[in-house]
């Protein structure tokens, strides 16, 4: 074989593996999409005749990068919606928490008291007394980001209370996209049908 036609031959089998990846997209391995818009995997009866249907014909080394690249993705999804789960399992007592505790400042100082001794943790099994100051009704709370500023307790009441709510509302769309109501079972079904319908 000449130099020229070898150079031919490989530009032919080139052009021919580039149009086999190009065929290959998300949407035509792959059925419909749910609610939230996350494709779901579809299932194969018959990897030959699914491999036929590209032109060219999709080689088996096509095919397994195009699902392997999909369940990643999949997994992916499934680990971001249990990181922002546990955020908010985390986030929502937390918050919960200094709404009693500027409750509780607030009860007393309109019972006319001027002090409250109270126990605040220092680590996870180490707790020391403080006597806090509740005559002035002022509190300072945590922002985030080296941030503390100064509320008064009915400020302080209404900042906590808004991100109380929006943070339930975000742990409820992340629970429903967990959850089998919703994407989670739902995304969770994907990894059997590319595990056993055909190509993991």
């Amino acid at each position: 074989m000449s130099s020229s036609d070898a150079k031919s031959s490989a530009e032919a089998m080139s052009g021919h593996d580039e149009g086999a990846v190009a065929n290959i997209s998300l949407d035509s391995i792959t059925d419909g999409k749910n609610d939230r818009g996350i494709p779901a995997a579809r299932f194969l009866d018959d990897i030959d005749l699914f491999a036929a249907s590209f032109k060219p014909p999709a080689s088996s080394e096509l095919l397994i990068g195009a699902y392997s690249d999909l369940y990643s993705k999949f997994k992916a999804y499934e680990q971001q919606l249990e990181q922002k789960k546990a955020t908010y399992n985390e986030k929502l007592p937390e918050i919960e928490k200094s709404i009693a505790v500027v409750r509780h400042l607030n009860q007393k100082k309109e019972a006319g008291e001027t002090g409250v001794v109270s126990r605040y943790n220092l680590a996870d099994t180490i707790y020391a007394k403080a006597e806090v100051d509740c005559s002035q009704g002022i509190v300072n709370l945590w922002l985030g980001a080296n941030v503390m500023l100064e509320y008064t307790y009915d400020e302080a009441l209404e900042l906590l209370t808004s991100k109380q709510n929006v943070a339930q509302k975000d742990f409820k769309e992340v629970c429903r996209a967990i959850f089998p109501a919703r994407t989670c079972l739902f995304v969770r079904m994907i990894f059997p049908r590319l595990e056993v319908g055909g190509i993991l």
